[in-house]
């Protein structure tokens, strides 16, 4: 297995809870052969509802991270030299078509230019994959899908999706959940009470409202389930937060202290 690759096959779907009516949409795309791309901030959810919506279709799942060194040989595949010669061996890409996989590509703007291309065919009514090196056109079996992500508040001139390639989809907008529903998030991921949940929402919240410190990326859903698990474990809740989340987001010194009396005025000095 490529080191960009993740397959699974859960027998249940695991814990996501519902913002709205995008599992309703993932189901219909599915079922009508539509290819969805899910936009959204890092940490918001959006891996784990693809893999929830994947049990939940009992379709197995190949997931590749995409990355700057990813081209399009990695996704569809290459001629290997083996002990009986040269023989060609399928990538991720090839084998979900195969297989009538779901294939959800995770930040398919961070790839090579040339992936997308090989994308276009199986993101329109031909759904099939050209492999030049072999001259074969797999047409994709019943219950493939193509999914992908990114993450909008990273792209720019050199990593965006063309509007040929993104008007191939069906798009789907994530956010940060609402304050009730990540703090049921955080609870079940977690494993922390009631209090400890809401304190943790209740700080994200105030760490997204802070726009005048150069931050990449706020306070994740990931980031708080993180700081929970640690208090669950025995660390004071402040040491949990100010590791997982406020070390995590900065490495300015003036920013981190900044982000540290947000901190303090939110969970308290002795929590």
């Amino acid at each position: 297995m490529d080191h960009s690759e993740l397959t699974r096959l859960a027998a249940t779907p695991p814990f996501y809870a519902p913002q709205g009516q995008e599992e309703s949409i993932f189901e219909h795309a599915h079922a009508q052969s539509l290819p969805v791309l899910i936009k959204g901030p890092t940490g918001c959810g959006k891996t784990r509802f693809v893999e929830h919506m994947a049990a939940r279709l009992g379709r197995p799942l190949i997931t590749i991270s995409c990355h700057d060194d990813l081209s399009a040989a990695d996704l569809v595949g290459r001629h290997l030299l083996g002990t009986q010669g040269t023989v060609w061996v399928d990538g991720p890409l090839t084998r979900a078509v195969r297989q009538g996989a779901i294939c959800y590509l995770d930040e398919v703007v961070e790839a090579r230019k040339d992936t997308t291309v090989v994308l276009h065919p199986l993101a329109d009514d031909r759904r099939v994959l050209p492999i030049e090196r072999t001259g074969e056109q797999v047409a994709a079996a019943p219950g493939f899908m193509l999914v992908v992500s990114y993450n909008p508040g990273y792209q720019n001139l050199l990593k965006s999706l063309k509007p040929s390639t993104r008007q191939r989809f069906v798009a789907m907008t994530f956010s940060y959940p609402e304050a009730a529903v990540e703090q049921r998030i955080v609870e079940q991921e977690a494993g922390v009470d009631f209090q400890v949940a809401a304190q943790l929402v209740q700080l994200a919240v105030a760490l997204r409202r802070l726009t005048d410190h150069d931050l990449e990326e706020t306070a994740s859903t990931r980031l708080l389930v993180m700081a929970g698990r640690l208090h669950r474990s025995g660390l004071p809740l402040l040491q949990a937060c100010q590791a997982a989340i406020v070390d995590a987001l900065t490495d300015d010194g003036d920013t981190a202290e900044a982000l540290g009396e947000v901190v303090r005025a939110v969970i308290g000095i002795t929590a």
